[in-house]
């Protein structure tokens, strides 16, 4: 075994081909790690079968340890509480079944240049709804079709682009079931949720924010979770990549017309950089500004606290309506 140092520690097998290395199987004793960029002064290129899984069995390759300073010798090295793993950016393909039964990933950081997806890659990944997307260019790979193609839970997708740009989307959830319809002796195939639609727009694997958008008035007419639609209309407004002035105003309908849910959220979620927005872009009412502030004296954060007061007193310089009854 070959033992190198790495920015997180990893027991490699890996396989030198002509485009790179391929990584056969990758362990980690930590929750959060990422994978590395080159072995041997050549690219990662390759992730193999069953590659992450920790049910994976044995396979032949060069063995080596990443080491980046002491472990504890009782650690696991068994990819069971990896949380969350960013991918090499020179990888270009993810074999089958890769990350089998990883139940504890949560968050996946990978580049959008990974060209091949193999067959449930994402298996058994029980917690995976949130993802970083990289993109060099106006270029999309299928990374993104193939996560709403095998997962029809929520998703949280951040997508930055090397140029600064950056968008962030939420695909709701759907859920989708099979029941035996015995006089007809056949299974009728039920859709429930608002989600689906968004799961489904990609052309080609591509996916259109204008497209995206467009399904917005369709989603609130369907039944829906509020809590969910004030996030995926807050995330528009909020980075507003290449949004109409049409969506912006749907967007912003609702996040107006559900100012308190909103100051919840972004009170017990968020930093004073978001909550800035949320008042330049609503116009929260006395009891709505009492409650924020409850709510940011509850939490002890002082500086969410004084911009709250700050504002109240700007649009309501006479303080709060106080009523006595004798």
């Amino acid at each position: 075994m070959e033992i190198l140092k790495g920015s997180d520690p990893w027991r490699l097998i890996c396989r030198r081909e002509r485009e790179g290395i391929s990584l056969l199987r990758a362990l980690t004793c930590r929750k959060k790690a990422a994978l590395p960029e080159e072995l041997f002064g050549l690219p990662v290129t390759g992730l193999g079968d069953h590659a992450l899984s920790p049910t994976a069995g044995g396979v032949e390759g060069e063995e080596v340890l990443l080491t980046c300073g002491p472990t504890a010798p009782d650690a696991a090295w068994d990819n069971r509480t990896l949380s969350d793993l960013t991918l090499p950016s020179t990888l270009r393909r993810v074999g089958d079944y890769a990350f089998l039964n990883c139940f504890a990933l949560r968050t996946l950081r990978f580049d959008d240049r990974i060209s091949s997806w193999g067959g449930g890659a994402l298996m058994n990944c029980r917690s995976l709804d949130t993802f970083q997307i990289t993109r060099q260019d106006n270029s999309q790979g299928p990374g993104l079709a193939y996560l709403n193609d095998v997962l029809s839970r929520e998703l949280d997708v951040t997508i930055r682009w090397r140029d600064g740009k950056q968008a962030r989307l939420l695909f709701p959830a759907f859920f989708e079931s099979l029941e035996e319809n015995c006089p007809a002796h056949h299974f009728d195939y039920n859709i429930q949720g608002a989600g689906y639609p968004y799961h489904n727009c990609f052309y080609e694997k591509r996916m259109d924010l204008k497209q995206y958008d467009w399904l917005w008035k369709g989603f609130l007419e369907a039944e829906h979770e509020e809590e969910t639609a004030l996030r995926l209309a807050w995330w528009r407004l909020y980075y507003p990549l290449e949004l109409t002035k049409e969506a912006e105003s749907g967007y912003l309908s609702y996040l107006q017309a559900h100012t308190g849910q909103a100051l919840t959220w972004v009170l017990s979620t968020q930093g004073a950089g978001a909550l800035r927005f949320l008042l330049d872009h609503t116009k929260p009412d006395r009891a709505q500004f009492t409650d924020a502030c409850a709510l940011a004296r509850a939490q002890q954060s002082s500086e969410l606290l004084a911009l709250l007061l700050e504002e109240q007193h700007r649009r309501f310089p006479a303080g709060a309506v106080r009523r006595f009854e004798l």
